[in-house]
C-alpha cells in the first residue's frame, strides 16, 4: 500500500488491517477532508444474528463514525427475499417476510453496542430498510429505467458468477438480479441520505462497483467503494465458523461465556491481527502483544477476549467470563458463567442417558458424535474421565450441579431447575 491519506478514518483503515482495495483512493479521502461522509453497509437477514464473520464489517462502521462521519446500517429486507449469489454453490433457501422481519429484529440488538444511533452529532448513525424502495417497484419501470445500464456480458464475468458457472452450478434467474438490486441500493442511498461510500468484504467488489457505475450512469454523481479482506485464521479456517458451529454475536444464540472463549482460544500467530482488528487497543499496543512468546501470549490472548467481549456485550460481562474461565481452568472449578442446561424433576422421572446430556449441552451436535466422544476418551464428568456411554443419571445424581467437558476447553454445566 503506497498511498499515504491524510483523513483520520483512511489512516485507521490502513495501519489496522482493515483495507483489501479502493476505487479511489484520492477522491475518497479528499471527501473525508472536506465533511462529513455517509457509509453504508447491508446486511441481509438470513439468521436471526451475524457472527463474527460480519464483525470487521461491524468495526469498519464504528471507525468511521469514531473518525467524524456517518454509518449507515442497511438492512437487507427486500434483497434477502432475493438472495446474494456470491461464492455460493447452490441457491439460498427463501424466507418468508414473517423470517426476514424476525431475524433484521434479532441482528438490530447487535448494531446498538457498536454504533451511536441517538445522539443528536451530524454523524449519528442510520438504521435503514432496503425494502422501503424495493419492495414496491414497478417491474416494467425498473426494467427501462435501471436494467438497461447493466451488460449481462458484463455481470457473466463477475467472479461470483463465472465461479458458480464454471462449475456447472445453477444460477437462477432470481438470484442474477441480485446485483442490480445491490447497486440500485447505492443509487437510492446516495439519492436520499447523500451516501458516498459502501463498504464490504472483498467478495462484493463486482457487486460496488456495479452501484458506483450505476450511479455514474443516472444521476452522473461520483461514489465509492471499499472492501476489507476475508478473513481467515492462520490455520485457513473461515472466520466465522468453529467446530461447533458459527459464533454468533447475539447473546441469546451464544452465551457471552463461550463468545470469550472463542477468542480466548485464538492462534498464537492471529493474535496481534486480532487486537488491531477487533479491538480499539494502540495499534503499537496489539504488535507488542501480539509478538510475546510463550506462556505470554496467552496473556495476550485473555486481552483480547477481554477487549472483544466488552465491546459487545459490555464489560461486566467479558470480567464474568474471565472469572468464569479462570475458575475452570486454574482452580478445577465450575464457573458461574459456564453454559447451563436446567431439568425439571418430571424430565429426570425415567432417568437421563449421558449421551442425550451431552446433546443438550451443545458439547455435540448428535447422539453418535456424543458417543465417539466418549469412545474416544474426550468426554469428561466433574473432571473425571467418561467411559459409559450408556449411563443414566437421576434427580439424585443432580442434587449437586455437575459438570459435563469435551476436551480440555468446552464445559457446560447440568443442574436440577429451581
Amino acid at each position: 500500500m503506497t498511498y499515504h491519506p491524510k483523513s483520520d478514518f483512511l489512516n485507521v483503515m490502513i495501519e489496522r488491517g482493515f483495507l483489501a482495495d479502493c476505487t479511489d483512493y484520492q477522491g475518497l479521502d479528499d471527501a473525508l477532508i472536506n465533511g462529513v461522509v455517509p457509509g453504508y453497509i447491508g446486511f441481509d437477514a438470513t439468521a436471526k444474528s451475524l457472527h463474527v464473520g460480519s464483525l470487521i464489517q461491524i468495526m469498519t462502521l464504528r471507525w468511521l463514525q469514531k473518525t467524524g462521519h456517518q454509518p449507515i446500517t442497511l438492512m437487507g429486507g427486500g434483497t434477502t427475499k432475493v438472495g446474494d449469489p456470491s461464492f455460493r454453490a447452490d441457491e439460498r433457501p427463501l424466507l418468508t417476510p414473517a423470517q426476514i422481519d424476525e431475524n433484521i429484529a434479532g441482528i438490530k440488538q447487535v448494531f446498538a453496542a457498536y454504533i451511536d444511533y441517538d445522539s443528536a452529532a451530524p454523524n449519528r448513525a442510520l438504521m435503514l430498510n432496503n425494502a422501503e424502495w424495493l419492495d414496491d417497484l414497478n417491474y416494467l419501470e425498473f426494467l427501462r429505467d435501471i436494467g438497461r445500464h447493466f451488460s449481462v456480458n458484463r455481470m457473466l464475468s463477475f467472479e461470483s458468477v463465472k465461479s458458480r458457472l464454471d462449475r456447472e452450478q445453477s444460477l437462477s434467474f432470481l438470484e442474477f438480479n441480485y446485483m442490480i438490486l445491490q447497486a440500485y441500493d447505492f443509487l437510492e442511498l446516495n439519492r436520499r441520505y447523500g451516501c458516498l461510500v459502501q463498504f464490504g468484504g472483498s467478495d462484493q467488489w463486482g457487486n460496488i462497483v456495479n452501484g458506483i457505475d450505476l450511479t455514474r450512469r443516472v444521476i452522473d454523481r461520483q461514489i465509492f467503494g471499499l472492501t476489507t479482506p476475508l478473513l481467515t485464521t492462520s490455520d485457513g479456517k473461515k472466520m466465522g465458523k468453529s467446530a461447533d458451529g458459527a459464533i454468533w454475536l447475539n447473546g441469546d444464540m451464544l452465551a457471552p461465556y463461550a463468545f470469550w472463549q472463542f477468542w480466548r482460544n485464538t492462534t498464537d500467530a492471529d493474535v496481534g491481527r486480532f487486537l488491531k482488528l477487533y479491538t480499539e487497543m494502540p495499534v503499537a499496543e496489539c504488535e507488542r502483544l501480539g509478538a510475546l512468546g510463550g506462556s505470554e501470549i496467552n496473556e495476550a490472548k485473555k486481552i483480547l477476549a477481554n477487549e472483544v467481549t466488552a465491546l459487545l456485550h459490555g464489560p461486566e460481562a467479558a470480567a464474568a467470563a474471565e472469572a468464569t474461565a479462570r475458575e475452570v481452568f486454574e482452580k478445577g472449578g465450575m464457573g458461574d458463567d459456564l453454559p447451563t442446561l436446567e431439568l425439571t424433576p418430571a424430565e429426570l422421572a425415567e432417568g437421563i442417558s449421558i449421551v442425550q446430556l451431552i446433546v443438550r449441552t451443545g458439547l455435540a451436535k448428535s447422539g453418535k458424535e456424543a458417543k465417539r466422544l466418549i469412545t474416544d476418551n474426550g468426554a469428561r464428568l466433574d473432571d473425571a474421565p467418561l467411559t459409559d456411554a450408556g449411563l443414566m443419571l437421576d434427580a439424585g445424581a443432580l442434587a449437586s450441579p455437575i459438570k459435563l467437558s469435551a476436551g480440555k476447553k468446552r464445559h457446560a454445566l447440568v443442574k436440577l431447575a429451581e
